[in-house]
């Protein structure tokens, strides 16, 4: 299983039954657990606890922020009367009519243009539609969430590659190591006697068995065996969990600070530094 990150973004775009349409947006970005925020227009909430399940199935890890966005056709509003209303404005113009002498009858299109008369209709929707709609929101929030596992494991791929990168190149420095520990005696013999001239400055010569002695003290506390064998065994486990399907976030950042450690050790032991 390739490697995932926890950075991606994913967008779908579909159409409700009714003929409406939506987009979902899904961003992902690091997190120590799973946090999803959704947004979703007003009256959806009853759908909020499934989206969430959903996205709990599909993710373990990253704050993931979910939007839906809903696009209504624009459509004439269909217009009745308000019985009351209605009744009530015939009323009343006849009444005002009937204390005007000749006055004729109040016409229909005026009574109907009185504010209150006509009122936009709308349709509850029942229970069937309401439902078809919600799986229709749903599965475009599944086919969303897909579409960020396959961001995320593009991502996590990239990295992957920059990482083993890295690690080969640990390894090349590692080899040169294992290379130089061979000749940290004799380097550690040629500073000591260099040292040693300088404070005697050719007054007296050391014994060329106290000299070998001490570099032999020398050698031993700068033996990095033990260094190399575990940035190998570092090694090793790094590249196993970059090929391993779980979470490695945590475990990769822990052999980081081990490489760390391991790296600066062999650079105080070194009698090659400057």
């Amino acid at each position: 299983m390739a490697l995932s990150s926890m950075t991606g973004f994913a967008r779908h775009a579909g159409t409700l039954p009714d003929g409406t349409g939506f987009v979902w947006e899904l961003r992902s970005v690091n997190g120590r657990g799973l946090d999803v925020r959704l947004r979703l227009p007003s009256g959806l909430d009853p759908l909020e606890a499934k989206l969430r399940d959903a996205a709990a199935s599909r993710f373990r890890r990253g704050n993931i922020s979910a939007t839906l966005t809903l696009k209504r056709e624009e459509r004439a509003p269909r217009l009745t009367p308000d019985p009351a209303a209605l009744a009530q404005a015939i009323r009343l113009a006849l009444e005002v009519a009937a204390q005007i002498p000749g006055c004729p009858a109040p016409r229909a299109e005026a009574v109907l243009a009185l504010p209150g008369v006509l009122r936009a209709e709308t349709a509850e929707p029942v229970e069937a539609e309401l439902e078809a709609r919600h799986a229709a929101l749903a599965e475009g929030f599944a086919i969303a969430l897909e579409g960020l596992a396959e961001a995320r494991r593009a991502e996590g791929g990239r990295l992957g590659e920059i990482l083993a990168a890295l690690l080969d190149e640990i390894a090349a420095l590692r080899d040169a190591a294992i290379a130089e520990a061979a000749t940290q005696p004799a380097a550690h013999r040629a500073r000591l006697a260099a040292a040693l001239a300088a404070l005697l400055e050719g007054e007296s010569r050391v014994p060329e068995e106290r000299l070998a002695a001490e570099v032999a003290l020398l050698a031993q506390k700068s033996d990095v065996r033990e260094e190399l064998d575990r940035l190998g065994a570092h090694l090793g486990a790094a590249r196993a969990l970059l090929a391993s399907a779980e979470s490695v976030g945590r475990k990769l950042e822990f052999l980081t600070q081990e490489f760390g450690r391991e790296s600066n050790t062999l650079g105080a032991k070194s009698a090659s530094r400057p």
